[in-house]
């Protein structure tokens, strides 16, 4: 059967955007059908702007009246393309982002980029504020303030047909493997600080390959170049959905609070901690998560830079 260019993609991107338990089933558009239907439904034209909270912005930015945004684009549900041609982005950080900028009362302006380069962007001036399904750590807490607003976190992914893993607990269980993630991402971090596992199991060590492109993960692991991805639960979990993918999700591996990326000491956060509160309050938020299938990340609120989840 062929497809669109559309479905094509949104089945293919999905493994750049950074516990254990069971995998619920999640609940909305997002789960049974795929991330391009999920997008054309409208849950956030209908926020006001609250005055109280945008009097909570920096003089300059209220009289600006925009926000610089840096984006990445990738995976689903987080943020992808529905129509590649148009590439105008979609997804709960693009809903959730569009949502708190309405009740501050600023117009977005914003630039996709590449997930690695997003943070330093910020530390230099291009961008007020960054999106990429950015987890929380104890790495970038030193340099990078967060306000958060989902919890997610790092998952596995194998073919269908692969019956070697049922679930991840521990890494020394992917030793002797080719594990694919994106580059610069929190899963990159974690697999190459803890590769000293096997050697100290006495097995050989697994390998590690990052790419920037989100659709070579997939086609990796569908040619058998890579035995097992390393990316968000969300993510993962959506993909695992679509009949097209040909994978199964493995399960939580570690959960982590995800969040509006700012520089260290910016002035923005409580602002943006208060509209995202708005959002939950109102509802606003609930339905967000709901389109994109993600009702197992909510949060009851929002807070600024906690720490990372044990």
């Amino acid at each position: 059967m062929s497809r669109t260019p559309a479905a094509v993609a949104a089945a293919a991107a999905v493994f750049l955007l950074a516990g254990c338990g069971a995998d619920p089933v999640p609940a909305g558009p997002a789960a049974g059908a795929s991330a391009v239907e999920a997008a054309s439904h409208d849950v956030v034209s209908g926020v006001r702007k609250v005055d109280a909270i945008a009097a909570l912005l920096p003089e300059e930015v209220r009289k600006s009246g925009t926000i610089r945004l840096g984006g990445a684009v990738g995976a689903p549900p987080s943020a992808f393309y529905p129509d590649p041609a148009k590439k105008t982005p979609a997804g709960l950080d693009v809903d959730v982002a569009d949502a708190v900028a309405k009740v501050l009362g600023l117009a977005v302006q914003r630039e996709d980029a590449a997930f690695e380069t997003i943070l330093p962007a910020l530390g230099s001036g291009k961008y007020d504020v960054g999106t990429g399904n950015f987890g929380v750590t104890t790495a970038r807490l030193r340099t990078i303030d967060f306000v958060t607003y989902i919890d997610d976190g790092q998952g596995f992914a194998v073919r269908k047909d692969d019956t070697r893993l049922q679930q991840v607990t521990d890494l020394v269980q992917l030793c002797g493997l080719t594990i694919g993630t994106g580059a610069g991402t929190t899963f990159e971090t974690t697999l190459n600080a803890r590769k000293d596992v096997c050697a100290a199991a006495g097995r050989k060590p697994y390998e590690v390959r990052a790419f920037s492109d989100s659709g070579a993960v997939l086609t990796g692991l569908q040619q058998g170049r890579i035995d097992v991805v390393m990316s968000t639960i969300n993510g993962l979990r959506h993909q695992a959905a679509q009949p097209a993918a040909g994978t199964r999700f493995l399960g939580e591996f570690h959960r982590l609070d995800v969040g509006f990326a700012f520089k260290k000491g910016s002035p923005l956060t409580p602002a943006f901690q208060a509209a995202v509160n708005q959002l939950i309050k109102d509802g606003t938020y609930a339905r967000i998560l709901q389109k994109w299938g993600t009702g197992d990340s909510a949060v009851t609120a929002s807070q600024i830079s906690p720490p990372e989840h044990p």
